[in-house]
């Protein structure tokens, strides 16, 4: 019966579930771990350096790990790494509940950011089941499944923390858990055995993989605002909890409902909105409406005075949703059947070198003005830093237009 189980075709459903149980995992520990960084911090200063820190930590290890898993599943399959994948989030999320030292805290998150190449992985496998006009959609619906987990795990994880710190960690371990066996008893295989191509430590070489990416036929403006816009984004990651914190005074429950409405948008743009879309722009025009709308959106959330009004951002945000799925289409559209898995892992070790980046530039700016009053518009700076990016992305976007006016919807 097992045997059966995993020989079935491969479809959009089965890695939509794993993903959703994936992202309500990570989810989970997002209100509350700049919350435990703080246990071990002296002042607001110190939390946001040391968040900043452990931040770095995982994106340097996702930035080398996710090659490695890229081309590993060009070789075995998707399934099997994705599986490891699964196993090692576990242990690292289990590995953060037990830990009591901010040390083995970033230990922890280390191991994780190394195994946290799912993400990757599953857009590859998404990639081998779709032809290349279908790939731009259900990436979306890729992005939907994301948006659903954090819509899940962020109110779930804040309530949660408000008890106990630990007990999201614990929780996040048993989602993984229950994605590891979901994927061995029912995840099938995406990729046949004739598109596999054999292991080399050099596809595995981050830096190579970037340069690989970067030399895809026509699409180099591209690397350029994926690099702009996920610097932005995880700046956004780095500093979403503690802005709040500083500027507002939320604490984790407040910080839950606030990811889970950026959830609900998620879903709602790339799981509703993203098809109609698409019949009506092409993928790069739409990723320009939504760097439009994202820079608009950065600039907003800095200068918010009330809490509200991050809500507000977030619904007038809905096009800035749009940007993630349209260029991946059109990367992975531009690479061939056999180099998916590479092509979709240098991808995401260009976002997680960005990884590494953004709390390098976003902790030690709000680091610096988290001594103005709550309410003050200074303390959006980290938010102006991103809207600036944007806009170089936007510009960016702009050039491969005029360069590729005729590329297919």
């Amino acid at each position: 019966m097992f045997q059966t189980l995993r020989n079935r075709e491969a479809a959009m459903p089965f890695i939509m579930l794993a993903v959703l149980i994936d992202m309500a995992a990570i989810g989970v520990i997002i209100p509350v771990l700049p919350v435990l960084v703080a246990s071990f911090s002296a002042n607001q200063a110190d939390q946001a350096y040391w968040y900043g820190v452990v931040a770095v930590a995982f994106g340097m290890a996702n930035f080398l790990g996710s090659p490695l898993l890229g081309a590993l599943s060009d070789r075995f399959g998707r399934r099997p790494v994705l599986l490891l994948g699964f196993m090692g989030l576990g242990i690292s999320f289990f590995g953060i509940a037990l830990t009591d030292t901010l040390w083995g805290l970033i230990v922890v998150r280390t191991l994780g950011g190394v195994m946290q190449g799912n993400i990757a992985i599953a857009n590859a496998y998404v990639a081998d089941i779709s032809s290349p006009e279908q790939r731009a959609k259900r990436f979306g619906l890729l992005g939907a499944m994301m948006g659903v987990g954090f819509i899940i795990g962020p109110v779930v994880g804040g309530l949660m923390g408000a008890i106990n710190l630990h007990l999201p960690f614990y929780l996040a371990g048993g989602l993984t858990l229950l994605n590891l066996l979901y994927g061995y008893f029912v995840l099938p295989e995406s990729l046949p055995l004739d598109k596999r191509k054999p292991f080399a430590w050099r596809d595995a070489n981050p830096i190579k993989a970037l340069r690989g990416l970067a030399q895809l036929r026509g699409v180099g403006p591209l690397v350029g605002v994926v690099a702009l816009s996920g610097l932005a984004q995880f700046v956004l990651y780095t500093v979403w909890v503690l802005y709040n914190a500083f500027k507002f005074g939320w604490g984790a429950e407040e910080n839950g409902y606030s990811l889970t409405a950026v959830g609900v948008t998620a879903v709602l743009v790339q799981g509703v909105l993203m098809g109609p879309l698409l019949k009506r722009f092409k993928p790069q025009r739409l990723a320009i409406m939504g760097l439009v709308s994202s820079a608009l959106g950065y600039f907003l959330w800095g200068a918010a005075t009330e809490g509200w009004m991050m809500y507000a951002v977030i619904g007038i945000n809905l096009l800035g949703g749009t940007v993630t799925a349209s260029v991946q289409s059109l990367i992975s559209s531009a690479a061939d059947s056999r180099n998916q898995g590479q092509t979709m892992g240098a991808v995401s070790s260009l976002n997680g070198l960005m990884a590494v980046v953004a709390p390098m530039l976003g902790a030690p700016l709000l680091a610096a003005v988290s001594h103005f009053p709550q309410g003050d518009w200074r303390i959006g700076a980290p938010f102006f830093f991103c809207s600036a990016l944007q806009v170089g992305s936007l510009v960016l976007a702009v050039l491969y237009l005029r360069r590729h006016p005729q590329s297919p919807r």
